[in-house]
């Protein structure tokens, strides 16, 4: 009768400590449709005194378009247009750019907390160590684009929400 009751007992406990374990790994989906909606609106950092990258992201459907425009004082130096949309299988945005005389360019993007984002060029997807660049919100009207190579920070930019 005690050897019923002591494996009942482990085995009951086994059992928790696996329910307990189980329950910790668990991770809550995140709605990356929702999130990337903070993202639309005008963007604007300034590279020196003459010279802004303007970045326009309006919502199209169940997507967003976007365009962006690097100028020095009234001149165009580069510009291109966007188009995101939400790929439910993947869970991932994916975005094609077209920039004035290059190729066109696709990007897989993807939230990892309520605030920040990853973007990895499509053809890098399998190796995300190259290049790549982390995303942040760090309030509604700031946004740090930091990019990655080989797991090392290059470059970081803050960007500005204009107000309309």
């Amino acid at each position: 009768m005690k050897t019923l009751r002591l494996t009942t007992l482990v085995a009951a406990f086994l059992l928790l400590c696996a329910n307990g374990i189980q329950a910790q790994t668990t991770q809550t989906k995140l709605d990356q449709v929702e999130l990337m909606k903070q993202f639309v609106g005008t963007w604007k950092f300034d590279i020196d005194k003459e010279t802004t990258i303007s970045w326009d992201m309006k919502s199209f459907g169940i997507g967003m378009e976007g365009y962006y425009r690097v100028a020095t004082k009234e001149t165009t130096d580069m510009e291109g247009k966007q188009l995101w949309g939400y790929d439910e299988n993947l869970d991932k945005w994916i975005s094609a750019q077209m920039m004035k005389g290059v190729a066109l360019q696709l990007y897989a993007h993807w939230f990892t907390s309520k605030n920040k984002w990853t973007t990895i060029s499509y053809r890098d997807i399998a190796n995300p160590t190259s290049d790549k660049w982390d995303m942040e919100f760090k309030s509604a009207d700031v946004l740090t684009s930091s990019w990655i190579r080989n797991n090392k920070p290059v470059q970081v930019k803050t960007f500005t929400r204009v107000k309309e």
